[in-house]
């Protein structure tokens, strides 16, 4: 997952920027309701880790503000939902119009290039992902191709609201990677930095959304909160939970339209 670059930082496979985070953790109390504004789907959706919950199996459509991922439910209760992105499952995701990578670009102009609706794969191995009811985070377990754990991936994000199969939550760009070792690493802050110079962050919003990162820090990995129980380390999905494509409806729809030739 990461490329050592320095003693104490490191860029990960994606090109992110990645600072080894030392110490203890210094949470403290997070204004949800600040980091709501970012939040463009599912304003008025009921909060996650209410009934009626999912059936196992079934298939979720989960939302980053306009992004769209088809998984299967492993596990929805009160404590949050389990679910599995299969490899090769399609996606929506909002990409550069004019096709130059977003990490080809200064952190500053990421947040200013127009984007447009695109369908793509989901690229190499599946995906566990968590999200405990309440959190700005969602927990993503990696595996090596040769089927060793490779880590957990500590998204920071909105927390979830839920609508019948929907699950819709936006990402906060900071993100957590946690070694098997117990190794911690800070991921984009460079980009929480960049959105602050483009506009699109206020300098209080990025406060709440490193101290969201402190919080994760301080109950999920220091408190060795329950998305880190060695049982999902150990879990793999049944044979027939193949690629998931998505639903014939008009946003993907229009994606399929906008989508650049490969």
């Amino acid at each position: 997952m990461t490329q050592a670059s320095g003693d104490d930082t490191a860029v990960s496979e994606s090109g992110g920027s990645m600072v080894r985070l030392t110490g203890t953790a210094s949470p403290r109390p997070v204004d949800l309701s600040l980091l709501e504004s970012e939040r463009n789907v599912g304003a008025d959706w009921p909060a996650a880790g209410s009934p009626p919950f999912l059936d196992p199996g079934g298939v979720l459509l989960w939302r980053y503000g306009r992004g769209l991922e088809s998984l299967r439910v492993v596990r929805d209760d009160e404590r949050g939902l389990v679910a599995w992105l299969a490899p090769g499952s399609e996606g929506i995701v909002w990409l550069p119009a004019d096709g130059v990578p977003l990490r080809d670009r200064p952190p500053v102009e990421r947040v200013r290039c127009e984007r447009v609706p695109t369908v793509r794969p989901w690229h190499g191995g599946g995906i566990l992902r968590i999200a405990p009811t309440g959190r700005p985070w969602s927990v993503w377990l990696f595996w090596e191709d040769d089927g060793a754990f490779a880590g957990h991936y500590v998204n920071l994000e909105l927390p979830h609201r839920r609508r019948d199969g929907e699950l819709a939550t936006r990402d906060l760009t900071l993100d957590l990677w946690l070694e098997p070792s117990g190794e911690l690493w800070l991921k984009d802050a460079d980009e929480v930095e960049g959105a602050v110079t483009g506009g699109h962050y206020s300098v209080e919003t990025a406060g709440e959304i490193h101290a969201a990162a402190e919080w994760a820090r301080s109950e999920l990995v220091e408190g060795r909160d329950w998305p880190l129980d060695e049982e999902w380390t150990r879990w793999s999905p049944p044979s027939d939970w193949t690629a998931l494509a998505l639903p014939d409806i008009d946003e993907v729809r229009t994606a399929r339209a906008t989508t650049l030739p490969t």
